[in-house]
């Protein structure tokens, strides 16, 4: 999906498991951009992203976990 949309950041671990990083700057955080990263995880079918926001004095603050309720694991190949 070339425009469809843009993830900010996929991170992947060594094992085949994913996370999507959704990447803001501002001084309040809007419903929006939690309803953007679930639709960006369902579309990818991936379990969690996370939501940060980089205006905060502790980055700690500015992190919020998204699970994808409807995520469903991958069959492997037979």
């Amino acid at each position: 999906m070339e425009t469809a949309f843009r993830a900010d950041l996929i991170v992947e671990d060594g094992n085949g498991g994913r996370v999507l990083l959704e990447l803001k700057a501002v001084a309040e955080m809007a419903p929006i951009f939690q309803a953007q990263i679930i639709s960006y995880l369902r579309i990818l079918n991936l379990p969690i992203g996370l939501l940060v926001n980089f205006n905060n004095c502790l980055l700690k603050d500015g992190i919020s976990r998204i699970l994808n309720r409807r995520w469903m694991p991958e069959k492997p190949d037979a």
